[in-house]
């Protein structure tokens, strides 16, 4: 009962070719144990998919192909508790990961509205998602794609704290920590108590980052109240803002995404696959 991609494992070549007969491209070769963009590769005809499995040689049974959905890309962030989602936060991302790992750019996610149409599809269709998967309990992302036929498409889903520092956002906008909660749900079930969520604050935040010229950028420009946190690692330029307004945090997000890419913004190869 969920919309998702097309999609084909890489295994049975004749079963390949007549999934690219019946499937139009563009696809997308996506390797089944890796995390964000890393590894995947686009194509636009049968031959560029054929040249990539040549390249791949005995790594290409790790890889699934998939039909490439236009579109804005979302992620829920969710706590479980006794097979029931205890806690989730819908978010949006601005550039889709995918284009931004291999094109370059500025990355942005921002909480969603609570009161949104988007925001309560998300939550509801997560929600029946995590219970048809049987997660039992712990910390869950997952990602979705709205096509542009209006629909959410699952994307992909794991039982981990997301990346990218995506959980400091939550934290700004919710006030829950997802691996202080993620930590607080195992002690519960072994201890056999009840895991009850903190009190949470229904703030707004929203994420930027991309990767700078500079060794050390300096933000000290951005100095807007509602920037709540800033990383400090080498070549990279990042910060978070959060607001009881969902329209202050998209705002700022729009105005620094234009200054990074302007004052920061660095492009470097997109990571390959090399796990296997």
């Amino acid at each position: 009962g969920f919309l998702v991609p097309a999609f084909a494992p890489v295994f049975n070549y004749e079963d390949l070719a007549a999934f690219m007969e019946a499937v139009p491209p563009p696809w997308v070769l996506k390797p089944r144990f890796e995390a964000g963009a890393v590894g995947i590769r686009q194509a636009h005809d049968p031959e560029a998919v054929w040249r990539t499995l040549d390249q791949l040689d005995d790594k290409q049974s790790f890889y699934l192909i998939e039909q490439f959905v236009a579109g804005d890309v979302y992620h829920v962030d969710s706590l479980v508790w006794d097979q029931e989602t205890a806690f989730s936060v819908a978010s949006r991302y601005g550039r889709p990961p995918l284009a931004v790992s291999h094109g370059g750019g500025v990355f942005t996610s921002r909480t969603l509205a609570t009161d949104s149409d988007a925001s309560r599809e998300l939550l509801e269709t997560n929600a029946r998602l995590l219970h048809a998967f049987g997660l039992v309990r712990g910390v869950n992302h997952a990602e979705y794609i709205r096509g542009q036929d209006g629909r959410f498409y699952f994307l992909e889903n794991a039982a981990r704290v997301a990346g990218a520092n995506l959980d400091r956002m939550v934290l700004e906008a919710s006030g829950i920590d997802l691996w202080t909660e993620a930590a607080r749900i195992e002690i519960a079930q072994v201890r056999g108590e009840p895991y009850v969520l903190p009190e949470t604050r229904g703030h707004h935040a929203g994420i930027i980052t991309c990767l700078a010229k500079q060794e050390w950028p300096n933000l000290g420009a951005y100095a807007d109240p509602e920037v709540a946190w800033r990383l400090h690692k080498a070549h990279h330029a990042s910060l978070i803002v959060a607001s009881p307004e969902a329209r202050r945090v998209s705002a700022l997000l729009d105005d620094y995404a234009e200054r990074f890419a302007q004052e920061f913004l660095a492009v470097a190869p997109p990571k390959s696959s090399e796990r296997f």
